[in-house]
């Protein structure tokens, strides 16, 4: 088996702690690289860190390769700031990196969207979602994955309380979410990374979007 090298976006988030441990196990991987702007201390003999200045990556930029990327960027406008901040956080660190990956060689991205992603919508977050789908498409990967999960269940370290409102009602109200409202449904973390190095260790190509219903269903 040919091994290949990943490259992990926001490895310290919900997600992206998930999507590590998960790309650090999987056996078509001897190389896992974190993209952190602090040192993130991981003994795994595969895994590498790499820190860096997200307002400067063209200073990063030779060592930003890898032949899958994982993106497991996250934010709300609270905890940003501001739209300006989201916007930086959410679209344009990751198009940066996804730009220069792609020109070190990478062939595959695997982005965490969101349901609702659509960038002609009037919601902004789910504009901002949409906005940062198109710009990755037309970058010319081999191959772009796009989750989009509905609201994600799992233990977070920092408390999100308007969040941690929409989990608690999302698992209470969990038997609600059938049929067409299925697709609502909270989205567990860990499922979600499964799906995420599933889809991305196969060999399909193309731009594929993998909804929520999708995820929940582990569909691949």
């Amino acid at each position: 088996m040919i091994k290949k090298s990943a490259l992990l976006i926001g490895a310290t988030g919900l997600v992206g702690e998930q999507c590590l441990q998960q790309l650090l196990a999987n056996e078509q991987y001897d190389k896992v690289i974190t993209l952190t702007r602090k040192v993130l201390v991981n003994k795994h003999p595969k895994h590498k860190n790499l820190v860096v200045d997200f307002d400067h990556l063209d200073w990063s930029a030779a060592n930003i390769k890898a032949d899958d990327v994982y993106c497991a960027f996250g934010s709300t406008i609270a905890k940003a700031g501001s739209q300006d901040a989201f916007r930086k956080i959410d679209v344009e660190w990751p198009r940066q990196i996804a730009q220069i990956a792609v020109k070190n060689g990478a062939q595959k991205f695997n982005l965490v969207s969101s349901i609702g992603a659509d960038s002609q919508s009037s919601v902004f977050y789910s504009k901002m979602k949409g906005v940062l789908e198109d710009e990755i498409n037309k970058m010319g990967y081999q191959s772009v994955i796009i989750f989009r999960p509905s609201i994600l269940i799992g233990d977070r370290k920092e408390q999100r309380t308007g969040e941690a409102i929409g989990i608690a009602l999302a698992k209470a109200l969990s038997f609600l979410f059938i049929g067409p409202l299925r697709k609502y449904q909270g989205t567990p973390v860990d499922l979600l990374a499964a799906q995420m190095v599933k889809w991305g260790t196969s060999e399909k190509s193309g731009v594929i979007i993998v909804e929520n219903q999708d995820i929940l269903s582990n569909i691949c």
